[in-house]
């Protein structure tokens, strides 16, 4: 793909209000469309990760706090943990959530489909400019009020 290019002066004039949301339009968009192939939301692909990374350790509620700060609003997390329940992805013992063998085979093909949008978005940037962008847009969140650290 090309595109055009402009200077430096022309780029600073741009409004970071409207290329921001422009670009968290598009990026969560294509995420949530390739997560949809899989029959998946943003909150599944959360909660699988999770899971996965931490066997056994999670449980709803803790779960539930950490991820409520990056869902939309309204998010029903608890459809969500029974979907990937009835599904069979994912079981509980004594509440704690552990991925099953089906589960983890999803969490890998969502994975495979998320990296693909991953290198869409990135084709001509490279580590460092990405870097940038991703430091300048924190530091506008912080300088904004914001917590401006990456999540941990």
């Amino acid at each position: 793909m090309t595109t055009k290019q402009y200077t430096q002066d022309q780029l600073a004039a741009q409004a970071i209000g409207h290329w921001s949301g422009e670009a968290a339009k598009h990026v969560i968009g294509s995420l949530r469309a390739a997560l949809a192939e899989e029959d998946l939301t943003q909150p599944h692909w959360w909660i699988l990760n999770h899971a996965a990374g931490a066997p056994a350790t999670w449980q709803r509620p803790a779960l539930t706090d950490r991820l409520t700060r990056y869902a939309d609003p309204g998010t029903d997390f608890e459809a969500v943990y029974d979907d990937l329940t009835a599904r069979g992805w994912l079981v509980e013992t004594h509440g704690a959530l552990t991925l099953t063998v089906e589960g983890e085979a999803g969490r890998l093909r969502a994975h495979d489909r998320n990296a693909a949008v991953h290198t869409r978005m990135r084709e001509g940037i490279d580590t460092a400019a990405y870097a940038a962008t991703i430091d300048v847009l924190r530091r506008m969140v912080a300088n904004l009020g914001g917590d401006g650290d990456l999540p941990s």
